[in-house]
């Protein structure tokens, strides 16, 4: 690793991505930027992932498998690569996305050349069998916590965050969602989301799992809004409403 840039520590739950897990990591490896490590926490998968990642793993030191004994979800298994994380910037990548090669490169110049501590960036949409929609998420130039509220546009396979400005941080364990509370909290600190409007990582559409389910992924917002953010009815409803058009512009 190269000692003067700083170490960026790549996040990634998984389960049961198998199917996925080979290409997610080979777009970390192909990466023009080269001091990062990527933690990442099995979630008791019952396919052939641990086997895919310890082979690579063999390969890269940079490559660290953690293996949680029961089904937790998604941010349990965040929380574990963040406590085992030793880098100043963390990144989140899911295990069936992927990066474009300067994803590091451009997002790690953008943050340090403005001294931002909380950064996004566009992103491309692709099929669940991997093929590329055309379909692009574009990144607004900032976003604070009321955007956020009724935008959710930030796509966690696009985030880094500066550890040393914002300090640690766990994400509260829901079931999904989780993401979308995290950057809730980090805003209301204070801090600015910063977007990169350039498309650097690739989204898979049309997964079964928990966290690409619609209607579930509905009901979570709504459960954000009450239950964690504490709105109440008539602010969560605004907020609902603002949310569920964006949520469908970025798929036309």
């Amino acid at each position: 690793m190269d000692q003067q840039q700083p170490l960026v520590s790549i996040i990634t739950p998984c389960f049961n991505a198998g199917p996925y897990i080979d290409r997610t990591i080979e777009s970390v490896m192909s990466q023009t930027f080269q001091n990062w490590e990527m933690v990442i926490v099995d979630d008791c998968s019952t396919d052939d992932t641990r086997e895919r990642v310890k082979s690579h793993a063999a390969k890269d030191g940079r490559i660290h498998l953690l293996e949680l004994e029961e089904n937790s979800g998604a941010a349990v298994a965040r929380n574990h690569a963040l406590d085992f994380a030793t880098g100043r910037f963390v990144a989140f990548l899911d295990s069936d996305d992927c990066w474009k090669p300067e994803k590091l490169e451009k997002q790690l110049q953008f943050m340090q050349e403005n001294g931002y501590a909380f950064t996004f960036t566009a992103y491309e949409l692709m099929s669940h069998e991997g093929k590329r929609l055309n379909k692009i998420v574009a990144a607004p130039a900032k976003i604070q916590y009321h955007d956020l509220l009724k935008n959710t546009i930030i796509g966690c396979l696009t985030v880094m965050v500066d550890r040393q400005q914002t300090g640690s941080f766990q994400m509260p364990n829901i079931r999904t969602r989780q993401d979308l509370a995290t950057w809730l909290l980090l805003l209301k600190k204070g801090f600015t989301a910063y977007g990169l409007n350039e498309e650097l990582a690739e989204y898979r559409t049309g997964n079964p799992s928990i966290s690409k389910n619609k209607w579930k992924a509905l009901k979570m917002n709504w459960f954000v809004y009450r239950k964690v953010e504490k709105l109440n009815l008539v602010k969560a409803f605004w907020c609902f409403s603002h949310y569920a058009v964006h949520a469908v512009a970025k798929r036309l």
